[in-house]
């Protein structure tokens, strides 16, 4: 009986954890999740509304692209779609906030409903997670990004001062 080499960790895991903090032991989705608020917290004003939207749509596709990548590359020392791999919280984060008004109310809802829907994995999101290497990581956030980011685009117009507007 041979003793198990401990995987060595690099510099894909260590950015697809977010820098460790998927490491944390209880709830690392939603910590990788707070840390996407509370930088959307530090923007004055929504980087992904009006104008700023052209420089924010692009930068943020290319986040979720180098995601895919690093995801895929940290699977192959942590395990298909391990939990410590909490890029794809982050970059469904700002999927979930796009092109809404920026306050600290409406983060906070896209916040938790975010987290609602990659939890619960309604359809297709479950299904989308059999996608090959980090494509199945990152696009069921996405996903839910888009599920959170339609339902307060709706509450929004339906009941604005709910949300602070």
């Amino acid at each position: 009986m041979t003793a198990e080499k401990p995987q060595k960790l690099n510099i894909y895991t260590f950015l697809a954890t977010l820098c460790g903090i998927g490491f944390i032991p209880v709830m690392p989705g939603t910590f990788g999740s707070l840390l996407a608020y509370g930088i959307y917290m530090l923007f004055s004003g929504s980087p992904f509304q009006g104008k700023a939207l052209f420089y924010a749509l692009p930068a943020l596709i290319a986040l979720c692209l180098i995601a895919v990548f690093l995801s895929t590359k940290a699977e192959k020392t942590l395990g298909k779609d391990n939990g410590s791999i909490v890029i794809d919280e982050f970059c469904g984060y700002y999927v979930s906030v796009l092109c809404l008004p920026h306050s600290w109310l409406i983060g906070l809802y896209a916040f938790a409903l975010f987290r609602v829907f990659d939890i619960a994995k309604p359809f297709p999101i479950k299904k989308v997670q059999e996608l090959p290497g980090g494509w199945g990581v990152i696009t069921d956030d996405i996903i839910a990004g888009i599920y959170t980011n339609i339902l307060i685009q709706i509450l929004t117009k339906i009941y604005p001062k709910f949300f602070g507007l």
